[in-house]
């Protein structure tokens, strides 16, 4: 019977129009289960009822034609009550009613399921028999399995625009929309375009071959033609964005160099096999080592050693397949999108990014950001053949995407697109002036860097400094620890640039969710596990080189700001700082030796693990700042992962705990005047913006691309009007609550074109 339920769901995703497909499982239910009817019915939202959209034993002229109010008959009950309803004669129920169109009158049994996606009711299907009788638990339980399971596929097939009802009108479906992890801010309306599939790698057949010399040349002829590809390649890009990021392309090149893959390349090919099967060895090898990685940027990385391996692939097959025609508006989507992929389509035509897999640390992710271009990434709940061709309304701040959308909806969009640019413009006119609010408050605006030095250069003149730097990058970076001199010199590049700004390294963060691909360990639950302060407090040898590197860096420019990743309790805090006052004396001695001038730099504590709240005045005895996480105090404080997509939408950064944990920490800090800065993604946040200042936060740390945006917002704030705001989102108990008064404030304000790029 599970084999039999799996095909009957799978045959919702293969009929491309969903009255056809649902049709087709009505037939196969009915059959499967030995039944004498079996009814599907849909929630028509805007006219709150019921109707019929496929049926095996019912009226077949009733499809689009009956409709049972969400309060009426059985079907209404079901969906009121969300659960399953068994009943032995269903016309002799108080809750029957007939409805002649439908030709029930010979039925009695009944059994009916409701079909259920993310906590709504998107319809209900029923199976009846003309016998008197309870239908059997195992029945019911079938039956479940199966609404649950057509659940996810209803709700793909009416977001993706497959659903064309005969004989309905105007009927509104409950799931309209599909969403993914942001990747790239910014809205786009477009055409799907899935590239042309080329040569693939891993379609490849093993081949032996004793032709050494000639398979190595062949190879080497690939190599070289696959150079020059990626050369015309990075020109292309080079005129889109910072050098800095088109230096992405130098990875494909250092990799197709003869001491990387093509050394071990080669021999394989003395090793008897050909050219192909051994460029497949030892990518599947990469790509496999890298993927195994638990953190997301490692993993990435498994995605350029493919895409690599293939397009030296189709050099050495001679793949001539021609591309798709590229439409002028093309929101291109994919499984996994790669940086080549990426600068193959002419930047004027390329509108909007959609990819079914990748993180915010992909190379796409980092090229979109860098071109402006609205990207949503982890889709995991629709193919790509789905968007292919289909008009597409792209949210880079949601994630949320809508594919073949209704008029309306449509050309509500199109004016949000024409609103944010009109925004950008009115935003960016002030990007130069104060932080300063109506009333006289200065506001620190300071940088979060590290995941793309070049994106960050653009607005490094614009920030006050650097409020979290993330040394852990150079470390994944690299096949193993970088020494104290490479350290110094990195530091010293980025203190240099920011001097006399002050630059808040967070000492090495890894473990954990982020290992580093030559320390590799395994843990059951990595968010609880051996992760920032507790890993390099273990590994001091570890710690002590990082932090004298950052010292020696500081020397002569006295901005220097060391902060600890992680910290749960007073212990890991006294012995961090007893490290650093070992590595600042061993530094100030040498220092001293060659007359250079040295300043103990100022040592704070990120926090972001609950436990944190209740030690906050004895932590603001032993540092000299604070910076408060919010992203992962959010996580911890609400239990969960937000980058998972069955519970993302749990993590609200409005949720009356996580504000009144903020408005505590930030009491508790000036109580001692001890400096406090946000760092996580609701400081960058007009809402979360306006509720920090207010709770006493004069200091945000931000990606680079918010910075005229928060400061805009702060240039028109008040002191007593945002006083007014926190005291009315604290009283209210709701996440949803709070968000829609936040940006019922915002419109009062004239800020309301900034609601949409603040969620």
């Amino acid at each position: 019977m599970l084999s039999t339920l799996r095909q009957i769901v799978e045959e919702i995703g293969h009929i491309p129009v969903l009255e056809e497909a649902l049709q087709r499982v009505s037939y196969l239910l009915q059959q499967a289960m030995k039944v004498d009817c079996c009814a599907i019915y849909l929630a028509d939202t805007d006219n709150q009822c019921f109707v019929l959209v496929a049926t095996e034993g019912l009226a077949k002229e009733a499809i689009g034609e009956t409709r049972i109010g969400f309060s009426e008959g059985i079907i209404g009950w079901i969906g009121q009550r969300e659960e399953p309803i068994n009943i032995a004669d269903a016309q002799s129920h108080p809750r029957f009613k007939h409805y002649p169109d439908v030709k029930e009158e010979s039925y009695h049994a009944f059994l009916g399921a409701p079909i259920i996606h993310q906590r709504k009711v998107l319809g209900v299907v029923s199976l009846q028999q003309k016998s008197r009788r309870r239908f059997a638990e195992e029945e019911e339980s079938l039956l479940i399995t199966l609404a649950a399971q057509m659940a996810l596929e209803v709700a793909n097939a009416e977001a993706r625009g497959a659903v064309k009802l005969s004989g309905v009108d105007g009927i509104q479906l409950w799931q309209k929309a599909l969403y993914g992890r942001p990747g790239s801010s910014g809205l786009a309306l477009g055409v799907g375009y899935q590239p042309n599939k080329k040569a693939r790698l891993s379609d490849y057949l093993a081949t032996r071959c004793e032709k050494f010399e000639q398979e190595i040349s062949r190879y080497r002829r690939a190599v070289k033609r696959t150079k020059t590809d990626i050369r015309k390649l990075t020109l292309q890009v080079t005129q889109n964005v910072p050098q800095d990021v088109a230096n992405i392309f130098q990875t494909y090149d250092f990799l197709l160099d003869a001491a990387s893959l093509g050394k071990e390349v080669e021999a394989k090919i003395r090793d008897g096999w050909d050219a192909a099967t051994s460029l497949k060895q030892v990518v599947d090898s990469y790509a496999r080592q890298f993927s195994q990685m638990q953190d997301i940027y490692m993993q990435e990385r498994a995605v350029d050693v493919i895409d690599l391996g293939d397009r030296v692939f189709g050099r050495l097959v001679d793949d001539k397949r021609r591309a798709a025609p590229i439409p002028d508006k093309a929101i291109l989507v994919a499984e996994e999108i790669t940086a080549t992929m990426l600068a193959e389509i002419p930047v004027k035509k390329l509108q909007g990014i959609i990819a079914m897999r990748g993180s915010v640390n992909s190379h796409a992710a980092i090229l979109a950001r860098a071109m402006g271009i609205p990207a949503v990434l982890g889709v995991t709940e629709l193919h790509v053949s789905h968007l292919a061709g289909k008009e597409v309304l792209l949210d880079g701040y949601s994630g949320e995407i809508t594919v073949a959308p209704e008029l309306q909806k449509r050309l509500s969009f199109e004016a949000l697109v024409k609103e944010e640019k009109e925004l950008n413009k009115i935003v960016s006119a002030e990007e130069e002036a104060e932080a300063i609010t109506q009333d006289g408050q200065a506001i620190g605006l300071y940088l979060n860097v590290g995941l793309s030095q070049e994106l960050e250069n653009q607005s490094s003149a614009l920030a006050d400094g650097v409020g979290l730097y993330r040394s852990e990058m150079p470390f994944m970076a690299r096949d193993r620890f970088p020494g104290e001199e490479e350290q110094r010199l990195l530091y010293r590049t980025l203190l240099d640039k920011y001097a006399p700004r002050p630059v808040t390294m967070r000492t090495l963060d890894v473990g954990g969710d982020k290992p580093l691909p030559y320390f590799p360990f395994q843990e059951e639950n990595p968010f609880l596990g051996w992760r920032g302060i507790r890993m390099t407090l273990d590994h001091p040898e570890i710690f002590l080189v990082q932090v004298r590197a950052m010292i020696k860096a500081s020397i002569g420019l006295h901005n220097l700001q060391i902060m600890l990743p992680m910290i749960t309790s007073i212990e890991e805090v006294k012995e961090a700082k007893r490290l650093i006052r070992q590595a600042f004396y061993e530094v100030r001695e040498e220092a001293n030796r060659e007359g250079l001038e040295i300043r103990k730099p100022k040592i704070g504590v990120m926090l972001e693990v609950p436990s944190v709240l209740w030690q906050l005045q004895e932590l603001a005895e032993l540092v000299d700042f604070f910076s408060v996480g919010s992203n992962d105090l959010t996580q911890y404080l609400l239990a969960v992962d937000r980058n998972n997509p069955r519970v993302s939408d749990l993590y609200q950064s409005y949720h009356p705990a996580v504000l009144r944990a903020l408005y505590q920490i930030a009491q508790v800090a000036n109580q001692h005047d001890i400096p406090v800065t946000v760092c996580g993604e609701l400081a960058a946040e007009p809402a979360g913006v306006m509720l920090l200042l207010a709770m006493g936060y004069s200091k945000l740390s931000i990606n680079g691309h918010a910075i005229a945006r928060v400061k805009w917002v702060i240039r028109r704030q008040t002191e007593a009007k945002m006083q007014d705001v926190l005291q009315k989102a604290l009283a209210l108990m709701e996440a949803s609550e709070i968000r829609d008064f936040l940006n019922m404030e915002l419109e009062y304000l004239g800020l309301g074109g900034l609601v949409r790029a603040g969620k």
